[in-house]
């Protein structure tokens, strides 16, 4: 019976690990823009065995708005590295990074659904 308390207890951590912070406004706001910037920019979505790829045209407003969203996710769903990269031809690149349950939580975001990046598993 102890086992499964602290099997519970570890559920528990894992779950408020995965989570994001932030307000249900303020969720909405940040789901907004990166749809915004995906249907006006976004290029590619790529899922790596650690986490996501979003590709972005470059542009300098493009940039400053991917960085500007990265630094709310890395705010709010600190479980995961979120950074903004540039792949060898140029473009916009964010890369999100994580660990067990975090990795399957990314490949789950910025879906074709919610965004109208296309989804592929190369890198």
């Amino acid at each position: 019976m102890a086992t499964q308390h602290l099997d519970a207890a570890a559920d528990r951590e894992l779950s408020e690990l995965v989570a994001c912070t932030l307000n249900e406004t303020n969720l909405k706001t940040q789901r907004e823009r990166w749809i915004n910037l995906g249907e006006n920019f976004g290029i590619a979505r790529h899922e790596t065995p650690d986490g996501l790829r979003l590709t972005f045209k470059d542009h300098p407003a493009v940039a400053a708005e991917l960085e500007a969203l990265v630094q709310v996710e890395n705010d709010c769903c600190s479980w995961a590295a979120w950074t903004v990269e540039r792949s060898e031809d140029g473009a916009l690149v964010m890369a999100a990074r994580s660990q067990g349950e975090g990795i399957a939580t990314l490949h789950g975001m910025f879906t074709k659904e919610a965004t109208p990046w296309t989804s592929s598993s190369e890198c």
